[in-house]
């Protein structure tokens, strides 16, 4: 049931006005609007200073720049209480409750005179935006040259941070740096840091449509300024008439926990624009992936090719008996052979190798009832894939697929697109040109029924909202660096990421890798510097709608009471609520399944082995639970005891307190089972 309230609050024309306040529902977040020399905002969270007057503004091609010197003439503000629904999701029903206020800046001269800003205050945070109307000075083609925004953080005296490098070779994909706030020079969003009072914070967008990606450069401390990924000529974003630009975002609360239970990232974006989307359906699968990451399989064609018509078969019969929706293969289509980093020209992707018949694996998938989950890499060259693009989806819509893997693996700044003339040139992941492209794949997909899972993505910022089918992407270093990383993901790395990268949405990691020893077990090897019960806790931790047993069936068929767990775990949630967490140390997150009265808990520690003690409060007070726990033993640790878990259970009621131990790079697993 969806309710909404909407209240005009005010429209006035105040021309001699320096400042406009705006509050958050409870009044703890208090935004301030100025045009003091310069069109400003400053933030303050239960009295204290987050953020100092920073700049608002932006900088154009051949015209003025907006921003100095303009001053507030009118503002209109509102409430607006409701509820809303995902049809699928870490939670069915969020709440969008919210204050606003659009103010009008504008300058006393003929041209280039007027902007507005936008902004929302949630109990969680802030969003604000720029809204440019058409206007004298702002040509047919508009090219911003600068976006003047700061985020001037008021105390960097001992504030943490955790972050990834901005604009550098590989995207987003690296070991997380933590640091002072100081020592963040250019980095990606989310960026989340603590202040030394505690108060923790994370700054990123939403809605980030037809314009360039934000990332954060430092200044003098603490001060944070908006820095667009450029065009390959060099302008930032190019745009025609009256425009919008995403929101940028503050994500705030008293503790580490309270950012992740935020839906501001979500409420900013626009509601469903698919219509029906009972085609999209959340799962799990296996995939032919994991085999070719250590070295027994190849995505080329050869005697090792993993890609075969009777592997294929083999995965789908296995995934049948488990319970698994869909089967991934990688490395089925013309291409592969050779370097395949640097194929992007020669990718087929409607043809397939003698030793791959899609037919007969489409017939398969319809007698086991497992889809194929299709796979497009793109090795970067995205014009020689807008080429294929729907022919493909034909194809696939024809075999019944439902899911697509797509990739883009292409170091930074080094995406090829070809222009109307045959020119080639070469662009960012995070740019302009690739936000629209990405999107143009999810939108051509939704007219063949099919989802996209994103790798080598453009950052999330929200739009599986606006279209459901977007249901995963991968945005960070996930379980294949475990297999090859060099080195590998530290035991820390899973604590990080519920407070960074997945405040923006769901993420693709492939965790439940089984076998740790595939290069020796030890602290030096390429492999998962976690135990096992860890892997398993991934699959509550890391949220995604499709969850994939990554790891080769053999090392599952040996451990098959601990497989349960990966079978059992449900990945389509009527809650989601982080009990417990301190970003890089740990983290537990409890999710209810949108599909039975089950609930799960998933914990995991970094290089500490720790106890934790989680209250069940989460749980219906009228039911008592089996709880179906998956913990380190005792003797487990990362190093070289892997191995050591314990599988066992206890009747459990909402007033319980558990507390279990958990080891090494360790963590826990449990699913809460209704008995009554």
């Amino acid at each position: 049931m969806i309710t909404s309230i909407s209240l005009l609050l005010s429209l006035s024309t105040v021309a001699q006005a320096k400042d406009i306040a705006l509050f958050s529902p409870d009044k703890n977040i208090k935004v301030t609007i100025s045009d003091d020399a310069h069109a400003n905002y400053s933030v303050a969270f239960k009295g204290e200073d987050i953020i100092a007057p920073s700049k608002l503004g932006l900088d154009y091609q051949n015209t003025h720049r907006m921003g100095p010197d303009f001053k507030i003439i009118s503002q209109q503000s509102s409430s607006h209480d409701a509820t809303w629904e995902q049809p699928w999701g870490e939670k069915q029903t969020i709440r969008d409750h919210h204050n606003a206020t659009t103010v009008v800046f504008r300058h006393e001269r003929d041209v280039t005179n007027t902007f507005s800003v936008t902004f929302k205050v949630f109990n969680d945070g802030i969003g604000f935006r720029y809204e440019v109307p058409e206007q004298k000075g702002l040509a047919k083609q508009i090219n911003i040259t600068n976006e003047l925004t700061e985020f001037n953080v008021e105390q960097t005296n001992d504030a943490a941070a955790w972050w990834i490098p901005a604009r550098d070779w590989n995207r987003y994909e690296y070991i997380y740096t933590e640091s002072t706030l100081e020592q963040a020079r250019h980095v990606h969003t989310p960026f989340t840091f603590k202040l030394k009072s505690g108060t923790h914070v994370s700054i990123h967008e939403a809605a980030l449509v037809d314009y360039a990606g934000m990332t954060l450069k430092q200044g003098r401390s603490g001060m944070l300024k908006a820095d667009l990924t450029p065009w390959s000529d060099g302008i930032l974003v190019k745009k025609t008439g009256a425009f919008n630009t995403p929101w940028r975002t503050i994500q705030i609360g008293e503790n580490a926990a309270s950012l992740i239970n935020s839906s501001l990232i979500l409420n900013l974006n626009e509601p469903n624009k698919l219509g029906d989307v009972s085609w999209v359906n959340p799962g799990k699968y296996m995939g032919i992936w994991w085999g070719m990451h250590i070295n027994e399989n190849t995505w080329g064609s050869g005697e090792k090719h993993g890609a075969t018509t009777a592997e294929t078969k083999r995965y789908m019969d296995f995934a049948q008996k488990h319970g698994f929706s869909g089967v991934l293969v990688e490395g089925w289509n013309i291409g592969w052979d050779g370097d395949w980093f640097h194929n992007g020209d020669i990718f087929r992707f409607t043809q397939a190798y003698p030793d791959f018949d899609i037919d007969a694996i489409g017939a398969h998938a319809k007698k086991t009832g497992v889809k194929l989950v299709g796979h497009h890499e793109t090795s970067g060259n995205v014009s020689n894939y807008r080429n294929q693009m729907e022919a493909a989806f034909k194809l696939y819509q024809k075999h019944g697929v439902e899911q697509i893997k797509t990739g883009y693996v292409a170091d930074g700044g080094n995406i090829k697109r070809v222009d109307e003339n045959g020119v080639a040139h070469y662009e960012w992941h995070d740019g302009q040109y690739m936000v629209n492209e990405y999107l143009y794949n999810i939108k051509l997909a939704a007219k063949y029924g099919i989802s996209i899972n994103t790798h080598e993505p453009i950052k999330d910022t929200g739009l599986r909202r606006t279209y459901p089918n977007w249901i995963s992407r991968e945005g960070a270093r996930g379980q294949e660096y475990n297999a090859w990383g060099s080195p590998p993901n530290p035991p820390s790395h899973a604590a990080i990421l519920p407070f960074t990268r997945m405040l923006s949405g769901p993420m693709d990691f492939t965790p439940g890798t089984f076998d740790m020893s595939f290069n020796g077990l030890g602290a030096d090897t390429n492999r998962p510097q976690t135990t096992l019960a860890k892997q398993l806790a991934l699959y509550v931790v890391i949220y995604s709608p499709i969850q994939m047993a990554s790891d080769l069936p053999r090392n599952y068929e040996a451990n098959l009471p601990a497989f349960q767990f990966i079978k059992d775990v449900a990945v389509d949630f009527k809650d989601s609520i982080a009990v417990a967490g301190e970003v890089g140390e740990f983290v537990a997150i409890a999710r209810a399944d949108r599909h039975s009265n089950d609930w799960y808990l998933g914990a995991l520690t970094n290089e500490k082995a720790r106890s934790l003690s989680v209250a069940l409060d989460f749980l219906d007070n009228e039911k008592r639970y089996t709880a179906q726990i998956y913990r380190d033993g005792d003797n487990a640790n990362w190093i070289d005891k892997p191995y050591d878990i314990v599988i066992e259970e206890k009747i459990v009621k909402a007033s319980d307190t558990l507390t279990l131990n958990m080891a090494t790079s360790g963590g826990f697993a449990i699913r809460f089972v209704a008995i009554d």
